[in-house]
């Protein structure tokens, strides 16, 4: 039964366990230009230049280093939306975190998050 819950969830964050872990791989999108000015769920206005992601559950103002798997690269990116809405994706990263990680042109990526500090919202 265990079994077919997990397989079932597919792509899905499990809170519990990455809240305990604090750390969570998995595949990495950005979001930019379309939603540029317009009102995130935390209630800010996304500016798809600044360093930020939307995540599923972790607490608005949550702190993450996202590492790209692949380069190396890291970029710090506070949560203030929800998403991605894509089964099998873990974070979406703002045009601005994107382009410090280096996948831009690719458009998706394999990264670890990890925690750095947790937000209250």
């Amino acid at each position: 039964m265990l079994l077919f819950v997990f397989l079932a969830c597919g792509g899905c964050s499990l809170t519990p366990w990455a809240r305990h872990k604090g750390t969570e791989k998995g595949i990495a999108s950005w979001y930019g230009p379309q939603y540029d000015g317009r009102q995130t769920a935390s209630g800010e206005t996304f500016d798809q230049d600044d360093m930020t992601a939307a995540h599923r559950t972790l607490p608005f103002g949550t702190v993450v280093l996202v590492k790209d798997l692949d380069n190396g690269r890291a970029v710090k990116v506070r949560i203030n939306d929800r998403g991605p809405f894509i089964r099998g994706r873990i974070i979406d990263l703002s045009r601005g975190a994107a382009r410090k990680l280096g996948m831009l042109e690719a458009g998706l990526a394999h990264v670890r998050i990890e925690v750095l500090r947790w937000g209250d919202g």
